[in-house]
């Protein structure tokens, strides 16, 4: 494991994956050549109030979201990098897979993977970086079993 999750779930809801799963999930985004360097990642679960004042502050939009990531953006420190930190609402995760006919599973490996890209400077917000991010968080799902998340169902 060269990536190792901390797992603070401040809300508990049903059916949240395991944290050995959130782990697994983080952790195949995470990509260092160097394989000398381990790195840290905090996971905060939390509920729609507490995501939307983390959006709000930090986003300045004044509602609940699925995913924030906040990347440390700093070198390595004996070997390990802190990568930075995710705050996830498992609310707005499972409604958005009920809404998008996905399993619970398949929209948290989806959180986690597109996540932890972005605690390592991936970006979606040009149509050349969106593609980029897109086309790896659906090669990394798909070793899960998991199909394409950006397909929409007519």
């Amino acid at each position: 494991m060269r990536l190792h999750l901390t797992v603070d779930r401040q809300h508990r809801i049903n059916n949240l994956p395991t944290d050995e799963l959130l782990q697994q999930w983080a952790n195949s985004a995470y990509a260092n050549p160097d394989t000398s360097i381990t790195a840290e990642a905090a996971l905060l679960i939390v509920d729609r109030a507490t995501i939307t004042q983390y959006n709000r502050d930090y986003r300045q939009q004044n509602k609940a979201t699925n995913v924030l990531s906040f990347p440390a953006n700093l070198s390595a420190i004996d070997g390990i990098i802190q990568l930075g930190d995710i705050i996830a609402c498992a609310s707005v995760i499972h409604a958005e897979a009920e809404q998008q006919d996905k399993t619970i599973n398949a929209h948290w490996a989806h959180m986690m993977i597109h996540s932890t890209l972005h605690l390592q400077n991936f970006d979606h917000s040009e149509k050349g970086e969106a593609q980029a991010m897109e086309t790896l968080e659906i090669s990394l799902l798909q070793q899960f079993g998991f199909s394409n998340p950006y397909l929409v169902a007519d």
